[in-house]
């Protein structure tokens, strides 16, 4: 299912989006009863990418409505994603492009946690990594190439030879001092950011050799909560660990928000 500001959406509107590819988004997970945990952190990504790609406001409330027309009649967990763009945007002229629309998607929640992830290292940084974009290509080529060699997702690496984050997920550690997560050029996640909100932690860099030498590393994102990784490259990793059950018991208890 996809609305655009709350119709139907046609091949023309999405044409824009799927040949320029010059937008941003958000992409929330709703609960039965259409609660999302992280809402308003969701809402406020959104308006300040909008401001960041499009230099425009974005009214919320046009967001949370268009949101719930396309929940209406919708059972069972789902994620929605709202991707902002403006349907008359030309490559040749991106500078004119500032009347941002919303388009809506909705599809099925997968369960909560996933299986364990195995992740390959790539170097590689994202363009604008504060941004959560529709540019993916260079993200999904890195999780191409990694599937290809055997793993499911890469994991990346900067030119300072330190881990920042995964193909679309955030990344964090545990290790004889808790709770790590990556200082590096990374979006910051709202699954990250609640999670930082309920469990101590800090904030280091984090080397590749580091990131294999911990006990546990683990994604996290609104689509997974917080999934282990079985193994960085060669390296295999503890998939089990009281403060990884912590972590996840704590994303868990935090309630969701009403549209």
């Amino acid at each position: 299912m996809a609305t655009l500001d709350g119709l139907p959406v046609s091949p023309d509107d999405l044409l824009p989006l799927a040949l320029t590819n010059l937008g941003h988004f958000t992409s929330m997970r709703a609960d039965a009863d259409h609660q999302i945990r992280g809402l308003s952190l969701h809402l406020e990504r959104l308006v300040r990418d909008c401001k960041s790609v499009w230099g425009a406001d974005l009214d919320t409330g046009r967001v949370r409505d268009h949101v719930r027309h396309a929940l209406d009649g919708r059972d069972g967990p789902c994620v929605v994603r709202v991707t902002i763009y403006d349907p008359t945007v030309d490559m040749g002229h991106p500078a004119d492009a500032d009347q941002p629309h919303v388009l809506v998607t909705v599809r099925p929640a997968g369960s909560m946690p996933p299986p364990p992830l195995r992740a390959q290292s790539v170097e590689y940084e994202r363009d604008l990594p504060e941004v959560k974009h529709v540019g993916l290509f260079g993200a999904l080529h890195a999780r191409r190439t990694a599937q290809l060699n055997g793993y499911d997702d890469a994991l990346f690496v900067g030119p300072d030879g330190h881990v920042s984050e995964g193909g679309t997920w955030n990344v964090g550690f545990i290790g004889d001092d808790g709770v790590v997560w990556p200082k590096a050029p990374v979006l910051p996640g709202v699954t990250m950011a609640l999670l930082q909100q309920q469990v101590e932690h800090q904030v280091a860099a984090v080397s590749l050799d580091r990131a294999k030498g911990m006990q546990v590393a683990f994604a996290t994102n609104t689509s997974i909560g917080v999934r282990a990784l079985s193994c960085i490259d060669d390296s295999l990793m503890t998939v089990e660990h009281p403060l990884l059950d912590a972590l996840r018991e704590a994303y868990l208890s935090i309630p969701g928000e009403a549209l």
